[in-house]
C-alpha cells in the first residue's frame, strides 16, 4: 500500500513581533558582534602583529570581504527580501517554495563558477587588490595561498545571506543577526588553538575564515528547516522571480560601488595629507560606526521586511506609519549618540586609543574628525532607514540616482573643505554629502506619498530638546577637563567615561520619560 508524502507546511507565528523588540534583538546581537570583533583584533595583533604575515593574510581576507559587501549582504539582500515578501502575500507556498529553490540554485551556481575561477586566478586577483606585494616573492606567494583558502568563503558567506534574508522576511531576526558571532570566534579559535600546529602559522587564520564561512552557513539551515522553506537548489534563470531578483541588484550593485568610490576618494586625499591623517580618520569613523551599526543598520533590518509586506498587500496607510515609526526611532537614538559624540570627542579617544605611540596631538586630531563625522551621524542613520522606503516598493533606481547626487556632491566639498580644515574637512565633507542624500531620499519617499507624517511630531521635538538639553547639562557637568583625562592611567579613564555614559544616559531617560514618552509608543506593529 503506497503512503502519500507531503512536505510540511512552514511554521506560522501567530503574530510577529513589534518593530521595537525586533530592533533591540538585532541590535544586541550586532553588539555582541562587535565587541568580539574587537577581541578578535587584538588576538590576531598579539599573535601575528604587523608583520608580512598579517599583511598577507588582510588581503586575502579582505578580497572575498569586500565581494561579500558589494553583492550578497548588499545588492542580493535588497533585491530579494522585497520580492520574496511580494511572493509571501500574493502567491501559493507552493510558489514560495519554487522561488526558493530557484534562487538557490542560480545564486550557488554562478557563486560555484565565481569561487573555481578565483581560485584558479588567485595571482591575478592578489595583484590587482596588493600590486605592492608583487616584488616581494615570498609575501605574494603567501597571500596568494591563503586567497585559495579564504575565497570560498564568498560563496558560503552569500549563501548565509540567502537564508538570512528568508528568515528575515518570516520575522526570524535574532538567527541571522547572531551568525556573524560566529565568524569571530572561529578566527579567535584558529588563532590561539591551530596556529601552534601549522608549519606557517598565519595561515591558520585563512582556515579560520573557511571554517567560519561554513558554520554559518550550517547554522541557518535548521531554522530553515523549521520553516519549511529548507532550499533544494534547481538552476532556473527563467524563472519570473529570478529575474526580478537579478533586475533589481543591477542598480543596487551600482549604487553600493558608488559609496566605495567615495570611500577610494576620501583615502587617496588622505594620503596626500600629513602623516597621521589616515589614522586619524580610521579611529574616529570606528567611533561614529558604533551607534550606526548598532542602531541605524538594526532599525533598517527590521523595517526592510516589514515595509516590503505591507507593500506587497498595498497597506499604504500601514506602510507610511512603518517608516514614520523608523524616523522617530532614529532621532530617539541617533541625536543623543552625536550629541554625546561631540562633546566626547577628545575623553572617547583618549579613553580607547591613547595608548603606547598614540600622542596627545593624535588624540586632539582624532577629536576634530569625530567631532566632524558626529554631524552627519543622524543623517547617516536616517538613509540606512529612508532607503528601505524605496526598496520595499522595489525601486533601486531612485537611490542610486540620489546616491550618485551625493557622491558628487562629496567630491566638491572635499576638495572645497580639505585645504582650510585637512582631514576634518574630509570628514565634514562626508557629512555634509550624507545630509543631502538623506534630505533627497525623504523628499522622494514624501513626494510619491510613501511617507506621511503621523500624529504627535511637534510634541515628540519638544521632549526630545528637552531630554536632548539634559543630557548636556549632565555631561558638561560631570567631564573632567581634558588634562585630567591625558594624565589619568586607563583604568581611571575607563571608569569616568563609564560613569559618564550611564549617568548621562540615565539623565536623558528620565527626562523623556517625565516628559510624557513611553515606551509603548515605539512598539511598531
Amino acid at each position: 500500500m503506497s503512503q502519500t508524502v507531503t512536505t510540511p507546511a512552514p511554521e506560522k507565528p501567530p503574530k510577529p513581533p513589534g518593530l521595537l523588540r525586533s530592533s533591540g534583538v538585532v541590535g544586541i546581537m550586532t553588539m555582541l558582534s562587535r565587541v568580539l570583533g574587537l577581541a578578535r583584533d587584538m588576538v590576531i595583533a598579539r599573535y601575528f602583529g604587523a608583520g608580512a604575515g598579517a599583511d598577507a593574510f588582510f588581503v586575502a581576507f579582505k578580497i572575498p570581504n569586500f565581494l561579500r559587501r558589494l553583492f550578497a549582504e548588499g545588492a542580493f539582500s535588497q533585491a530579494f527580501v522585497p520580492v520574496l515578501s511580494s511572493y509571501r502575500e500574493q502567491e501559493t507556498l507552493t510558489e514560495v517554495r519554487r522561488l526558493v529553490n530557484a534562487v538557490a540554485g542560480t545564486l550557488g551556481l554562478v557563486l560555484l563558477g565565481v569561487t573555481l575561477v578565483a581560485m584558479v586566478g588567485a595571482p591575478v586577483l592578489t595583484a590587482v587588490f596588493a600590486p605592492g606585494f608583487v616584488d616581494d616573492t615570498e609575501k605574494f606567494a603567501l597571500a596568494s595561498s591563503m586567497l585559495r583558502i579564504t575565497f570560498p568563503y564568498l560563496l558560503l558567506i552569500s549563501l548565509t545571506a540567502f537564508a538570512g534574508a528568508i528568515l528575515n522576511s518570516y520575522d526570524r531576526f535574532a538567527v541571522p543577526a547572531f551568525t556573524p558571532v560566529l565568524l569571530n570566534l572561529s578566527m579567535i579559535s584558529a588563532a590561539v588553538f591551530l596556529s601552534p600546529l601549522m608549519e606557517t602559522p598565519i595561515v591558520a587564520l585563512a582556515w579560520g575564515v573557511f571554517i567560519a564561512g561554513a558554520l554559518q552557513l550550517f547554522f541557518q539551515l535548521p531554522f530553515l528547516m523549521r520553516l519549511g522553506l529548507m532550499p533544494r537548489p534547481k538552476v532556473d534563470y527563467r524563472h519570473e522571480g529570478v529575474r526580478r531578483v537579478l533586475t533589481l541588484m543591477g542598480p543596487a550593485i551600482f549604487g553600493v560601488s558608488v559609496s566605495q568610490i567615495n570611500l577610494l576618494l576620501d583615502t587617496v586625499l588622505a594620503s596626500f595629507l600629513q602623516t597621521g591623517s589616515v589614522s586619524w580618520l580610521y579611529y574616529s569613523d570606528r567611533l561614529a560606526e558604533l551607534p550606526l551599526g548598532v542602531f541605524g543598520i538594526a532599525i533598517a533590518t527590521v523595517i526592510l521586511p516589514n515595509l516590503s509586506r505591507k507593500h506587497a498587500a498595498e497597506s499604504k496607510d500601514q506602510f507610511a506609519a512603518t517608516l514614520d515609526w523608523a524616523i522617530r526611532a532614529v532621532l530617539l537614538i541617533g541625536l543623543p549618540a552625536a550629541v554625546a559624540l561631540m562633546l566626547l570627542a577628545e575623553p572617547l579617544i583618549a579613553t580607547l586609543f591613547y595608548y603606547g605611540e598614540v600622542t596627545a596631538r593624535d588624540v586632539a586630531m582624532s577629536a576634530q574628525s569625530l567631532r566632524a563625522y558626529s554631524a552627519g551621524l543622524l543623517a547617516f542613520m536616517l538613509i540606512k532607514v529612508l532607503a528601505p522606503g524605496f526598496f520595499a516598493r522595489q525601486d533601486t533606481k531612485t537611490p542610486v540616482k540620489i546616491g550618485i547626487i551625493a557622491m558628487v556632491a562629496n567630491m566638491i566639498f572635499n576638495l572645497i573643505l580639505v585645504f582650510p580644515l585637512a582631514h576634518a574637512g574630509l570628514a565634514l565633507a562626508t557629512s555634509i554629502s550624507a545630509w543631502l542624500n538623506a534630505t533627497l531620499l525623504w523628499r522622494g519617499l514624501h513626494k510619491q506619498g510613501a511617507w506621511k507624517a503621523q500624529p504627535g511630531w511637534l510634541k515628540f521635538f519638544v521632549q526630545l530638546g528637552l531630554a536632548n538639553i539634559a543630557l548636556i547639562a549632565t555631561v558638561v557637568y560631570l567631564a573632567p577637563p581634558l588634562s585630567e583625562w591625558l594624565a589619568a592611567d586607563g583604568i581611571k579613564r575607563a571608569t569616568d567615561m563609564a560613569v559618564l555614559v550611564v549617568a548621562g544616559g540615565a539623565v536623558y531617560f528620565v527626562t523623556l520619560v517625565l516628559s510624557g514618552v513611553r515606551l509603548k509608543h515605539f512598539r511598531g506593529h
